[in-house]
């Protein structure tokens, strides 16, 4: 957006013109210094050390040219995402169709023929650089509008998560220090980091359906009786109900966090006491994290265990109530682990 102001303050746009042969530039210098600041480049390298410094707003690129063509300047280009939506002009004294695809295909956004002419530069350099300002536009608007989407959805997240919360002893913060936890463990098993930003956000959401389980078995003073535990454990099943419903991967994601992160390793979890793999691995990851927040975090009835009480415990159930591997990775990134509860307690 900034360069788009920076255009109605009056700042001429910036075109660079790549060619080795001095009367091309020249002509080309005489038809546009007029209208636009001028730059020269008589190499291909020389080209894209200027591209990186200075950020042209057009370039006229010769095909010609000795050590690297025009082709090949393009591709590198298109191929840096920082220069990526630059438009480049090509150059060409030759007019034959697959010289022109090829054109195309590297990235170009139009050809001028040679001999070149007063009138026809003027108009081509003027109508892409209405363009690529209009698309600077549009991919600004699109940028506010994922941000404006990406900030609407970690709110509702963070109200589904609250309202599980409402008849619970857990805190917010609780949530997304457990969501921090669990996006570094899966970092640290090879996730991508798309589904890892997923799982951040769809792990909060893991006891969306205690919203279903009455206030007097979820605050109950008391060690629950055999038909209370039953009652509380369908929580996961409501929880993946309600999270199913959502067409978008998070929800499916959330959903299947919801049903899964009370199933153990040993096959002794609830609700349909899966064993080992058969358990999603986002289940096991936010298991994991989640008692680990559990253990390290105060409560009415409990002090907060130490790291180190919170890491040998969970060493112990290895295997029987987590995934062994799981665990390894996880003492594996305490100081990242430490680090996550630091920042949480800081806003505790």
């Amino acid at each position: 957006m900034a360069e788009t102001n920076d255009k109605v303050l009056g700042e001429n746009e910036r075109i660079l013109i790549v060619d080795d042969v001095p009367r091309n530039i020249d002509l080309l210098k005489e038809i546009l210094t007029e209208h636009y600041q001028v730059q020269i480049a008589k190499s291909g390298a020389l080209a894209l050390d200027i591209i990186a410094r200075t950020m042209p707003d057009l370039i006229l690129l010769d095909i010609m040219m000795p050590d690297m063509n025009g082709f090949e300047v393009c591709a590198k280009i298109k191929a840096n995402p920082k220069t990526a939506d630059i438009p480049v002009i090509f150059l060409t004294a030759v007019t034959d169709p697959q010289h022109e695809q090829k054109g195309f295909d590297v990235g170009c956004v139009d050809f001028i023929t040679k001999p070149i002419t007063p009138l026809t530069t003027l108009a081509r350099v003027s109508t892409h650089l209405k363009l690529a300002e209009e698309n600077l536009r549009k991919k600004q608007i699109i940028d506010d509008r994922t941000r404006e989407l990406g900030e609407a959805l970690e709110s509702t997240v963070g109200m589904l998560g609250a309202v599980s919360e409402l008849n619970d002893t857990d805190t917010g913060v609780h949530m997304w220090r457990m969501a921090d936890y669990c996006a570094a463990l899966a970092r640290a098993m090879g996730w991508e980091e798309s589904q890892v930003e997923l799982l951040k956000l769809a792990a909060p959401m893991h006891d969306t359906g205690k919203v279903g389980i009455p206030h007097s078995i979820l605050k109950s003073p008391n060690k629950l009786t055999d038909d209370e535990w039953v009652i509380m454990r369908q929580h996961t099943v409501i929880g993946y109900e309600i999270l199913r419903r959502g067409e978008a991967p998070l929800f499916k994601l959330a959903a299947e966090v919801a049903l899964g992160h009370h199933e153990r390793w040993d096959g002794q979890g609830y609700p349909s006491k899966l064993k080992g793999g058969e358990i999603p691995q986002s289940a096991r990851i936010v298991a994991l994290a989640d008692v680990f927040d559990a253990l390290t975090m105060a409560r009415p009835y409990k002090k907060s265990w130490t790291i180190e009480e919170s890491f040998e415990h969970i060493q112990q159930v290895s295997g029987t109530h987590f995934d062994p591997e799981l665990v390894r990775t996880f003492l594996s990134i305490e100081d990242e682990l430490r680090d996550i509860k630091e920042k949480w307690d800081a806003v505790d």
